[in-house]
């Protein structure tokens, strides 16, 4: 039995409510599946606007088997490419962030334009076409002050989730906003391990004292379940009058969520004290003062917290079947100036605090499931409701997935 028909079997076979069994976060061959069937197809998180603020500027991420290179160019449109030279194919931008006036491969000189046109290649013949041999684009498009890419060969249609972000993103004005900090770490765990941790909130009052001075752990803050919650609804009703959309809104395949959620009593940021962080408010529009975090998740790549004061933003990227990192940036007032209006220590010591509790918490996931012993076990439905509607989405999205491909691979046999 090869990978995929072992894997689609036992997706067909798995136990409702319960974990995933031990290949799907162990098995190199499972986790190429996952690349090939949702990393190399779907939409991802890959930065914000506000990174490449002027023409030149770039930063590059790998996904999979694949470098990127996202930049903006001379006509201010922000483009991907794949970040391989089209002569001998090295990388042509190692940095992780940048300025350029032109993309130069380091290996024989080859210029590129910021739009990825080839403008010169020394010494290649007579019959050499330059505008044949410019940057392999990737899809790319930005919603809200986020960059979307894509690198299948047809990317899905992101109209339906673009109409759904923009409303609840457009007041926070992140496309004017700056990086105040980024962090990066590795797990040491399955990218859905790391998944099936931030949809739960089940471990935070023994595992997060820093997050739980502000977050509430109750189950449909994280959940699913958000939309009968009281406390929910009064929050949510309060910030659609002041204009803002609130309410909770889950996609039909569930890939996307949407909701303003309220912070513990008092608190109106992630910090010690629940106080403001920044001094100046993240956007002029936002005049509630109290508006809580609005919670945005994008199956595999993303989850984001935005709030009055500063937004948080976490891009995940598998490494590998045990290994995945988790990059952080927090985001303020364009106009915001460190050490006056902000400290760093004190804008990012929860998160900073939590990501490191949360690495533990999966490393130590990761070796008890990679026990031979290991057999899936129940979640809670009071608290892991969001953990089985990211389990039921995964599931579905990569039976669906191969499914098709089996199909094709019959009628062509």
């Amino acid at each position: 039995m090869n990978p995929q028909t072992e894997m689609l079997s036992e997706l067909r076979g798995r136990r409702a409510g319960h974990t995933l069994p031990r290949n799907f976060y162990t098995d190199p061959a499972y986790y190429q599946l996952d690349l090939e069937t949702i990393w190399y197809r779907e939409w991802l998180f890959a930065g914000h606007d506000c990174e490449l603020s002027a023409p030149g500027a770039f930063f590059t991420l790998q996904v999979g088997e694949y470098p990127i290179l996202v930049v903006r160019a001379n006509d201010g449109v922000i483009r991907a490419f794949h970040n391989s030279c089209r002569h001998r194919g090295s990388r042509i931008c190692s940095a992780p962030h940048g300025d350029v006036s032109r993309l130069r491969c380091p290996y024989h000189s080859w210029m590129y334009d910021l739009d990825g046109r080839l403008l010169h290649a020394r010494e290649m013949g007579a019959d050499f076409d330059k505008d044949q041999h410019g940057l392999k684009g990737v899809h790319c498009q930005s919603i809200g002050g986020y960059i979307w890419i894509c690198l299948a060969k047809q990317a899905p249609d992101l109209a339906a989730f673009r109409a759904r972000m923009e409303p609840y993103f457009a007041p926070h004005r992140l496309g004017e906003a700056k990086v105040a900090f980024e962090s990066t770490i590795v797990e040491n765990g399955n990218w859905k391990l790391v998944w099936e941790n931030n949809r739960e909130c089940y471990h935070c009052s023994a595992n997060h004292p820093e997050l739980c001075r502000t977050f509430p752990e109750a189950p449909g803050v994280t959940g699913v379940s958000g939309a009968s919650d009281p406390v929910i609804l009064e929050h949510t009703g309060r910030c659609e009058a002041a204009g803002l959309p609130s309410r909770f809104d889950i996609s039909p395949d569930g890939q996307h969520r949407l909701a303003r959620m309220p912070l513990l009593s008092g608190a109106v940021s992630y910090t010690m004290s629940g106080k403001p962080a920044v001094k100046r408010p993240l956007s002029e529009a936002v005049t509630e003062p109290n508006i809580g975090a609005l919670l945005l998740f994008h199956y595999p790549s993303t989850w984001n917290h935005i709030l009055g004061d500063h937004a948080v933003s976490f891009r995940v990227t598998p490494l590998g079947p045990k290994r995945t990192e988790v990059t952080t940036k927090w985001l303020v007032n364009r106009q915001a100036v460190e050490g006056v209006d902000y400290a760093i220590d004190e804008l990012t010591e929860v998160w900073l605090a939590t990501n490191d509790q949360d690495r533990r918490i999966v490393e130590e996931n990761q070796i008890g499931v990679s026990s031979p012993a290991f057999e899936p076990g129940p979640y809670s439905p009071m608290h892991e409701g969001g953990v089985m509607q990211f389990v039921d989405w995964y599931a579905a999205f990569v039976e669906r997935a191969l499914g098709g491909e089996a199909a094709k691979l019959k009628s062509v046999a």
